[in-house]
């Protein structure tokens, strides 16, 4: 069936969510000569810095647009989602601006920073694996919880949110040629690309997946929403899965221009990149944006990676950007 995010949607999230939400800014990150896309020539590369959201992600735009519209009867049930934790603090924060009770099904390999923030704001968390959590993102439910699911990605209004980062992107760079944005479940891409696409239809959408998790890789190999059976966990815990919900892949399959698969290491040497030229701690998903940018398959012009979010370990970023790891 096909599913569209409208324009009109997207207007409507950029015209209430501003007063939780933080227009983040564009900054320009030198490329190193080494990298291939320094050998590419002719490209600027821009980071969109979502790690300055007040919880370090961009996750806060499409929570605060999602819980703004639940009525009152709604509110007064609480609600809860599940997360590997930056969808968790995002809806734990929107909840608690509208005074509703939050918990959170949260993935054990979440990092101990996130699950700290989370519990910071006020939310009971759950903690389950990760196929109990991938079970309850599927099927859009769990008995072990209760009250009113708020859907990490797959919510057309959790997506508009999410697309005010696109309307900033063209605000701020409205020659923009490309976007590269990390894709876990595909709402932040989704988003992104529905905005680009109803206002400027000739940039280039690419999504950036780790090579130990890339389902939308299999997906478009097959045509179809598909699972990735050699799914690994891995620091890259915000980006990648098990598989592409079907409900997802209208989206995905029309509004992605391309794909760019990344390792373990070029995220890693990514987010050292990022610290080093730009002073910012990217997570792993985050970074892995910058590393897909870096390969230069996202072509020549200006270029905009998406960093999604700051929300790691300090001492594991350490190791990763110190060739500890």
């Amino acid at each position: 069936m096909p599913r569209h995010i409208s324009l009109d949607l997207i207007r409507d999230a950029a015209a209430s969510i501003y007063p939780v939400v933080v227009r983040t800014p564009l900054v320009r990150l030198p490329v190193p000569d080494d990298t291939p896309l320094a050998r590419v020539g002719g490209a600027d590369l821009y980071l969109k810095l979502e790690t300055l959201q007040s919880i370090g992600s961009f996750k806060i735009r499409g929570a605060v647009n999602a819980i703004r519209q639940l009525t009152s009867d709604e509110l007064a049930r609480g609600v809860w989602t599940v997360s590997a934790g930056n969808a968790a603090q995002g809806v734990a924060l929107a909840a608690r601006t509208r005074g509703a009770a939050c918990s959170v099904m949260v993935m054990d390999t979440a990092p101990l920073t996130k699950l700290a923030a989370i519990e910071r704001l006020g939310a009971r968390l759950v903690k389950a694996s990760y196929d109990e959590c991938w079970q309850a993102v599927e099927t859009h439910a769990s008995d072990r919880m209760e009250g009113v699911f708020i859907h990490p990605f797959d919510d057309d209004r959790f997506i508009a949110g999410n697309a005010t980062a696109g309307l900033e992107i063209l605000e701020d760079l409205p020659d923009v040629d490309a976007v590269v944005a990390p894709i876990g479940g595909g709402g932040l891409i989704a988003g992104i690309g529905s905005a680009l696409q109803a206002l400027k239809p000739d940039a280039s959408i690419f999504a950036a997946e780790p090579a130990t998790a890339a389902p939308l890789a299999a997906s478009l190999r097959a045509g179809a929403a598909s699972r990735f059976p050699e799914w690994k966990a891995s620091f890259v815990d915000g980006a990648g899965g098990k598989a592409v919900l079907p409900s997802m892949w209208p989206l995905l399959s029309t509004l992605v221009t391309d794909l760019i698969v990344v390792s373990l290491d070029e995220v890693a040497q990514a987010m050292r990149i990022v610290a080093e030229r730009a002073r910012i701690v990217s997570e792993g998903a985050a970074a892995c944006a910058v590393a897909a940018a870096l390969t230069g398959r996202a072509g020549q012009g200006k270029i905009v990676a998406v960093v999604s979010g700051g929300n790691i370990d300090l001492a594991r970023f350490a190791a990763l950007t110190t060739n500890d790891a």
